[in-house]
């Protein structure tokens, strides 16, 4: 049996830039330190001395740090040591996904269409050097949609197996129109979209901005399965493959259930099987209640990822042992939840 961690994390450094054009040079990140005022802590108590500069907006680079991975391992300096912790941990494969991207960065379709492409290209060539290891999720240009078919083209060819999306993109909710060509592209292409813990809403990015990040990162994408399964949107877009990434899965009794009051007052039934019948998977975590959860899922729409790099209350570095040992579930479950589940979610073949 294949062991699939479907949520690590990269982080961003300045390498991850070079791959910018020449005419877009201008938009390149710059790091920054901190010489004066208040002593910002991350979320292990560690000082934060570095500061990105992006669109002329200041972002803290070290705030969500594991101090159980390196920093070679985690900014990807070291792809064999990187490996060799994957082993350490029984970890067969990793599915990528981004760091900085994970809160909004700019709104100019320029930028954002620069700092994607070479996003792109550096995970592009992380993959190539370990292929059968290390699978990645694309940052699509969501303000410049003319380029979407070239990003996608490139990155499915370079080992990308899905499309990376936060809980509310741009300042909109994701039943928003203009959305749908991201999910006509990923039904031709049989890619899954990846709706990860995260919020490209500056609106609520500001509005939260003294809050753990429950409000604006959990909750954010929560609603946004609430939204596409109220709107239909799975019905609309049936060869979609949807993802909810770094959220738990405890809360997904509620919604089914407030989902099933808000159905009925419209003269409509939800139905059972709700994950199954529009193709959503959900990223569960070892602190969650999976006993009682899987009666909601289904124990073929869970997968489960280590949040390797980070440092939040999704991380668990050891997570993917820990299912197996902890003895709640049964191991033919356990299974499905470490290979088979998210081999299906991701295409892994």
């Amino acid at each position: 049996m294949t062991t699939i961690d479907a949520d690590a994390h990269v982080l961003e450094t300045p390498e991850t830039w070079r791959y910018l054009r020449d005419d877009e040079r201008d938009h390149t990140p710059m790091v920054v330190t901190r010489s004066s005022g208040a002593q910002d802590r991350g979320l292990e108590g560690q000082a934060v001395e570095e500061y990105w500069v992006i669109d002329g907006s200041i972002l803290p680079k070290e705030d969500n740090v594991g101090s159980d991975t390196t920093a070679d391992t985690r900014e990807m300096r070291d792809i064999p040591g990187r490996l060799a912790h994957m082993d350490r941990l029984d970890v067969d494969i990793q599915v990528l996904y981004p760091t900085l991207f994970l809160r909004p960065i700019t709104m100019k379709a320029g930028v954002e269409l620069a700092l994607a492409r070479s996003y792109n290209r550096w995970l592009a060539d992380i993959w190539r050097q370990a292929p059968e290891r290390l699978r990645w999720v694309m940052s699509p240009p969501l303000l410049s949609m003319d380029r979407l078919d070239e990003e996608l083209d490139f990155a499915q060819e370079n080992g990308a197996v899905g499309i990376f999306m936060r809980g509310l993109e741009c300042d909109r909710t994701l039943n928003d129109p203009c959305f749908f060509p991201v999910y006509e592209a990923a039904e031709a292409r049989d890619l899954p979209i990846c709706i990860h813990s995260a919020t490209n809403s500056p609106t609520m990015h500001r509005f939260f901005l003294d809050d753990s990040g429950f409000s604006k990162f959990k909750l954010a994408t929560i609603g946004a399965f609430h939204t596409l399964v109220y709107h239909a949107i799975p019905d609309r877009f049936p060869g979609v493959r949807w993802g909810f990434i770094e959220v738990s899965s405890q809360w997904v009794p509620y919604v089914i259930n407030d989902l099933s009051i808000r159905f009925r007052r419209r003269g409509k039934e939800l139905g059972g099987d709700v994950l199954r019948r529009n193709n959503i998977w959900v990223a569960c975590q070892v602190t969650d209640d999976l006993p009682y959860v899987l009666g909601y899922t289904g124990e073929d729409h869970v997968v489960i990822g280590t949040d390797y790099g980070h440092a939040d209350t999704a991380t668990e570095i050891e997570a993917l042992r820990l299912l197996k040992t902890d003895g709640r579930v049964e191991p033919r479950v356990v299974d499905k939840i470490l290979d088979d589940n998210a081999r299906a979610f991701y295409g892994l073949g």
